[in-house]
């Protein structure tokens, strides 16, 4: 949500784009603890990180491990311990330069903000994790020591023990930090920079809890828990107690259900999603930015497409629908309703050069002309994408996003809906090592 005061130009905006080209050419996923370990490429698991091929699905549905994974443990004589033959460590890190339209601004107050170019530097730099413990169990876990001018903070993301048969029934079981949004497009193996925005929006990524996994016939089938309130809120616990460490990491007693129903259809996987939980409403005033004391309903649903041709095309498209109940405290009466997804296409040209499309869109629907920050579901934009592989683990982008919707003129009390455009150009290397 941005205020509609004067912006740079589409001028202006054309000559920070070529003088931008100058300095250089977002991200890639990739764990080359792997490749160290199996003495494998990248490009074993990696059509053109990190996008995965079909290996590399297979070796993620297998656990993360090849069939040998036991030959790169520790010789402890001990039939009881399998510890990695060295501490399995990765690291990834990235930096981007950035121009675009829009300025930050206060909903509440409408004071402005702009910096229309940016040296984002480092964006994000990673420590990751990964090894199988014994014939079922394996870990996964990253740390992020410093992400979007955020320096000086970690923050720890996916991070969980996943076992791959539980008592022999091939359910297949994940305890930790996760998104629930894995379940259809994991949002670290898209080329693109730009986000699926609707995930973020529908408040689907990460989330503490349980999945529960199996294979059924032709069905992929998934069902899973989690606290449903992200992985920063908690509760503290036994006060008054004094000095207390402990601390629920639900700030609730509700819990959010999940799950997915996929199989191949042909040349096409398709996928049924599903969620249903509480979420905190929103509290009168300050343009919709402070939490209410109610528990309301919410519920997601939605479905995925994927499918590739040729060996070099890979495409893919999500549609969600939600409704959050009561979500005002406004109008505790009212249901809201809206829906979004996104669209892409990647075309791997060669082991050099790749690119992506990405449409994203959202109707904030019941949620429009309610004065409150969530007019800024509202979204219709497309980026195009190209990467350059110098190395397997090493690439440049260079990314264009363009905004389709019209800006608007503030109509409320507050500084809500969309009042800038969003036109964006990024260069900027990605390495993970």
């Amino acid at each position: 949500m941005r205020l509609a005061h004067p912006a740079a130009t589409g001028g202006l905006l054309f000559v920070q784009i070529v003088l931008l080209w100058v300095v250089g050419l977002q991200s890639a996923w990739a764990m080359p603890e792997f490749a160290r370990r199996y003495s494998l490429s990248c490009a074993a698991c990696h059509v053109a990180f990190p996008r995965l091929n079909k290996f590399g699905e297979q070796f993620v549905a297998d656990n993360f491990r090849l069939p040998n994974w036991k030959d790169s443990t520790a010789k402890t004589g001990d039939d009881l311990l399998a510890l990695p033959a060295y501490p399995p460590l990765a690291v990834r890190a990235q930096a981007y330069v950035q121009a675009r339209d829009g300025k930050s601004i206060d909903p509440a107050t409408g004071v402005t903000d702009s910096a229309t170019t940016d040296f984002q530097s480092p964006y994000l730099i990673k420590l990751l994790s990964s090894a199988p413990l014994s014939d079922n169990i394996t870990y996964y876990f990253y740390g992020i020591l410093g992400e979007k001018g955020a320096n000086g903070e970690v923050l720890v993301e996916d991070a969980w023990f996943r076992h791959a048969d539980v008592f022999g029934t091939r359910i297949g079981m994940q305890l930790g930090q996760f998104q629930l949004s894995d379940l259809m497009f994991p949002r670290e193996t898209r080329l693109p920079f730009q986000d699926f925005m609707a995930y973020r929006m529908a408040g689907i990524t990460y989330d503490r809890g349980v999945l529960f996994d199996r294979g059924v016939g032709p069905f992929d089938l998934a069902l899973g828990l989690v606290n449903g309130n992200g992985i920063t809120d908690n509760l503290n616990i036994n006060s008054p107690g004094y000095r207390r460490p402990d601390k629920m990491f639900d700030n609730d007693n509700s819990k959010t259900v999940f799950g997915r129903i996929g199989a191949d259809i042909g040349p096409v996987n398709v996928g049924l999603f599903g969620a249903s939980g509480k979420q905190r409403s929103v509290a009168l005033g300050n343009a919709g930015q402070d939490f209410g004391t109610r528990n309301t309903d919410k519920r997601v649903l939605g479905l995925d497409l994927s499918g590739e041709f040729g060996g070099r095309t890979y495409w893919y498209a999500q549609y969600l629908w939600n409704s959050w109940d009561g979500f005002l405290d406004a109008d505790p009466s009212r249901d809201y309703r809206w829906n979004g997804g996104f669209a892409g296409i990647d075309y791997i040209l060669n082991e050099r050069w790749a690119f992506s499309l990405l449409y994203n869109y959202a109707d904030a629907g019941d949620l429009a002309d309610t004065d409150t920050i969530y007019e800024g579901i509202d979204m219709n934009s497309l980026s195009l994408t190209t990467s350059y592989y110098f190395m397997r683990n090493v690439k440049a982008i260079a990314e264009i996003g363009v905004d389709f919707l019209d800006k608007v003129e503030k109509t409320g009390t507050y500084w809500t809906g969309h009042l800038t455009k969003e036109n964006y150009v990024l260069f900027g290397f990605d390495a993970a090592f």
